[in-house]
């Protein structure tokens, strides 16, 4: 029998001599006689599940390293984690794991573990704990809600981190013969938990762009679908079943953290949007966010929602199956797979074949509540506005002709019309580009008529939501026209222009080229001219564009810092946070840091701390932590203007980021001998 199968009982005991070289060589098994399953023992209390210290540490060794070791089982078992913090977690699990040679080498000592091997086992059991509550919120926890707290969650890591560092210092080694082998390997863990930094994930950082978008009060462009796509994208909520399963960890929080506070109605707001784009009704989660609802519609009349066609949102008449087993009215499903799709419009799944199957069942429920509700579907016609989801193909064709016409009223209007159908259809973006409308839009870029260029650049931008289009525009040298249009056009024109190239940069590929096609000086001139919402249109590119390390250098080079010290000083323009965020991003490169970190700079941070609202604190506070943590100098400046006590209180009071980055201004301070 392996080793690795073996208990105590039926393991020979090795000599003296040998014992180092088989501990490093035997597994643990569990001794579930004696033992049981530690997930389904009572002795796993709440105190240990929260990660809470207490005093009495288990009287035997050997039922700590079983509980230990069925703890790290447990988390290797969890599988998937949520894509904001996947990282962190799989790090974790791997360091977790990398300790079963140390516990089997305890569990194999010929001799008694003394007493102070015992309590650092019991440390180690208690870090365990709260690694696996981490561990368990990253694997079921809403997505919307660590996407909002990624930084707060990147704290709890570092926490355990630091607590595991803690209680693996502690254990008596050479008292427990651990042999040098499996030390060296702990050791050589702990220094490289110790000199990790913090990430600076590109990603997390598109994800801050998104949110603060979406999040927005004051831009009534902030539910703009592209953004609210290609976040649930990322947050992998662009499936009806993901949702329906978020929307139940939403409520979870809600219970957690009160269905009135500002974190859970954010989150609710985001779902929501969400759900309006898939085409979910948006329900009341705080209710019972299981039970099917009914969608409202014509006053008192409502509809179930299993009656809706998934494409239209229109009451069916021909139901029918496709291969995922979703329903879909018949006519509509057909002209998707005409159109080339083989997958499925709701799940996004790649169809196996594209047969229908009649759903009888379901056509016989839809006849008779038609007849008992005397509904009546509405007209054709009143479907045929350009927010309407069913397009037909030959509609597509000739307005993708009409901007070749050689009218310029013709192109004019064709331009308009693939402008509006383009800004609410995901299917029309995919059947224009299909038809050749890129082409034919980024020639038009060059007209003289201001209002076909207003047309042709607001429709790429609208286009360029659906990734691969992101792709086709650019290889249609649209971009250095973009620019130009930037540069020149109308202020309407320029502010979609700077919308264009926020959309095409979430493209990595796409950032280079714009940046060498010069659009980076081009969007800080729209910054400094533009109205507000050129403003935010362009801070908006810019930060996406400096998550590129050598743009942050080329927007300073710009001259980026003025017009933002601007946003800042101009509390009427509402942009102080999207500027704060912009100089958050700069002050992470060296000549950011010299360009910004200004006598005069550090005072306008200080006066924000102490007047602005908790939000611009809490950006305040993080660029000075920034800043600080490279230069001491700029610690000293803020202590001048009086920060001290502010800080204080916004360690105490502030929002939770606000009180972390207050207490990190705080040990700054303690650590370079600043304390007043």
């Amino acid at each position: 029998m392996s080793p690795l199968l073996q208990t105590p009982e039926e393991s020979t005991a090795p000599s003296r001599s040998g014992r180092k070289l088989a501990r490093t060589t035997m597994g643990l098994e569990r001794d579930k006689k004696r033992h049981g399953d530690f997930e389904d023992r009572r002795g796993d209390t709440l105190a240990d599940e929260i990660g809470i210290v207490t005093t009495a540490p288990a009287s035997n060794g050997v039922d700590l390293v079983q509980e230990s070791v069925s703890l790290i089982e447990y988390v290797a078992r969890l599988g998937d984690f949520r894509s904001t913090q996947r990282q962190e977690c799989y790090s974790l699990v791997r360091r977790m794991k990398s300790l079963l040679p140390l516990f089997d080498e305890i569990r194999f000592l010929g001799s008694a573990i003394p007493p102070n091997g015992i309590a650092s086992l019991s440390k180690l059991k208690k870090v365990f704990c709260s690694a696996k509550k981490l561990l368990k919120t990253c694997n079921e926890g809403s997505k919307i809600y660590l996407a909002l707290e990624s930084e707060a969650m990147m704290v709890k890591f570092h926490a355990v981190h630091e607590k595991l560092c803690q209680a693996l210092d502690e254990l008596p080694f050479d008292e427990i013969e651990v042999s040098v082998e499996v030390r060296e390997q702990v050791e050589l863990m702990v220094t490289q938990l110790r000199r990790g930094k913090r990430r600076k994930d590109t990603q997390d950082m598109e994800l801050a762009v998104d949110l603060m978008a979406i999040s927005s009060k004051t831009d009534e462009r902030n539910a703009d679908i592209a953004i609210i796509e290609r976040l649930a994208k990322k947050l992998d909520l662009n499936t009806v079943e993901n949702l329906k399963k978020e929307t139940i960890a939403i409520s979870n929080v809600a219970k957690e953290r009160g269905q009135t506070s500002e974190c859970v109605e954010q989150i609710v707001e985001i779902l929501n949007k969400f759900k309006q784009v898939f085409a979910m009704e948006v329900i009341d989660v705080f209710e019972d966010p299981v039970k099917p609802k009914l969608l409202s519609k014509s006053g008192s009349l409502v509809i179930p929602h299993e009656f809706l066609c998934p494409i239209t949102l229109e009451v069916m008449r021909d139901p029918v199956i496709i291969a995922t087993g979703q329903t879909f009215e018949r006519e509509s499903i057909q002209k998707w797979f005409d159109s080339n799709h083989r997958t499925c419009p709701k799940t996004r799944e790649r169809l196996g074949h594209l047969s229908l199957a009649p759903n009888h069942a379901l056509k016989n429920l839809i006849t008779q509540w038609r007849q008992t509700k005397n509904y009546k579907s509405p007209n054709t016609e009143d479907l045929a506005s350009p927010q309407g989801s069913s397009i037909k193909q030959e509609e597509i064709s000739s307005l993708v002709e009409e901007l070749s016409s050689c009218q310029l009223e013709v192109q004019r209007r064709a331009a308009k019309d693939i402008r509006m159908l383009s800004k609410e259809n995901p299917e029309s973006r995919i059947l224009f580009a299909e038809n050749g409308a890129i082409p034919a839009l980024v020639q038009l870029l060059t007209y003289p008529d201001s209002k076909i260029q207003e047309h042709a650049v607001t429709a790429l931008l609208n286009l360029s939501i659906n990734d691969t289009n992101k792709k086709l525009i650019a290889n249609e040298q649209a971009i250095p026209t973009i620019i130009d249009v930037l540069r020149n056009g109308r202020m309407e024109s320029r502010e979609n222009s700077a919308a264009a190239l926020f959309s095409l940069s979430m493209l990595d590929e796409n950032k280079v080229t714009i940046a060498l096609s010069d659009g980076i000086p081009a969007l800080v001139e729209l910054l400094e001219q533009g109205t507000v919402r050129g403003k935010k249109d362009a801070v908006t590119a810019l930060f996406n564009l400096c998550l590129n390390q050598a743009n942050k250098a080329r927007a300073i080079d710009a001259g980026i810092v003025p017009p933002l010290l601007l946003l800042l000083k101009d509390k009427k323009l509402n942009m102080v946070d999207e500027a704060l965020s912009m100089f958050l991003l700069l002050v992470t490169h060296p000549q950011g840091r010299y360009e910004i970190g200004q006598l005069s700079f550090i005072g306008t941070l200080v006066d924000i701390i102490k007047k602005g609202t908790p939000k611009n604190k809490e950006c305040a506070a993080s660029v000075l932590l920034e800043l600080s943590s490279n230069n001491s100098s700029h610690i000293l400046a803020a202590l001048q203007f009086g920060v001290y006590e502010h800080l204080v209180d916004i360690s105490e009071t502030g929002t939770n980021r606000a009180q972390r980055k207050a207490r990190g201004l705080l040990q700054v301070m303690k650590t370079s001998d600043q304390l007043p």
